[in-house]
């Protein structure tokens, strides 16, 4: 490994130069380590760009909105001037551990780029170890949109996260019945919010 002062006094440039490479995803293997310091695999500048675009939604009744994700990320890298060389689809939930496209993707040591819309594509927890393993390897990963706000997502995800913690409480048949009571709460205290809202709303106008 070098770090990015010395990977600019290689090339003959100033360490800003280097540094605008490098956010422009431009130098290929380089990464950010837990203190900050920007480092580059010494075997970089002969190792060709694999770019691969990863789509995930978390059942295929959302296959609709698996393409059209996919989509957006190869729009996205084509903005930026990346060549992609895969497309990963996957229909799993961001829970599952066990994903043959996923495990596949971070086991290709080739790969020097990973882009995906959000972080919980590639999963719901422990989203920086996957991140470690793969910038030891080289490969960055570009996050698109940092906030994820698909409520249908994030609610098919979440039911799957409290029935996988219950299960182990209370069994599967029981699990099953308290998560959907809890969901019901979720949504009718949700349903209540909005309602408050819109009684204070109409109290101002009047």
């Amino acid at each position: 490994m070098k770090t990015l002062s010395e990977y600019a006094e290689e090339h003959g440039i100033k360490y800003r130069a280097a540094w605008n490479r490098y956010k422009a995803g431009k130098i290929p293997g380089a990464f950010q380590d837990g203190f900050g310091k920007i480092l580059i695999p010494e075997n970089s500048p002969g190792r060709p760009e694999y770019t691969v675009c990863y789509a995930r939604v978390s059942s295929s009744e959302n296959r609709k909105n698996l393409e059209t994700q996919a989509e957006r990320l190869c729009a996205f890298c084509a903005a930026k001037g990346w060549a992609v060389k895969e497309v990963i689809k996957e229909c799993a939930s961001g829970l599952n551990d066990r994903r043959p496209k996923l495990e596949r993707l971070l086991k290709n040591k080739e790969v020097t780029r990973i882009v995906t819309e959000h972080r919980d594509r590639l999963t719901w927890f422990r989203f920086n170890y996957i991140k470690l393993l793969k910038e030891s390897q080289g490969c960055r990963i570009e996050i698109i949109n940092e906030s994820a706000n698909d409520r249908d997502e994030l609610m098919q995800d979440f039911v799957s996260l409290v029935t996988c913690f219950t299960a182990r409480l209370y069994g599967l048949r029981r699990s099953k019945r308290k998560t959907e009571r809890l969901v019901r709460e979720l949504e009718n205290e949700n349903n209540k919010v909005i309602k408050d809202i819109s009684e204070i709303h109409n109290r101002e106008k009047a």
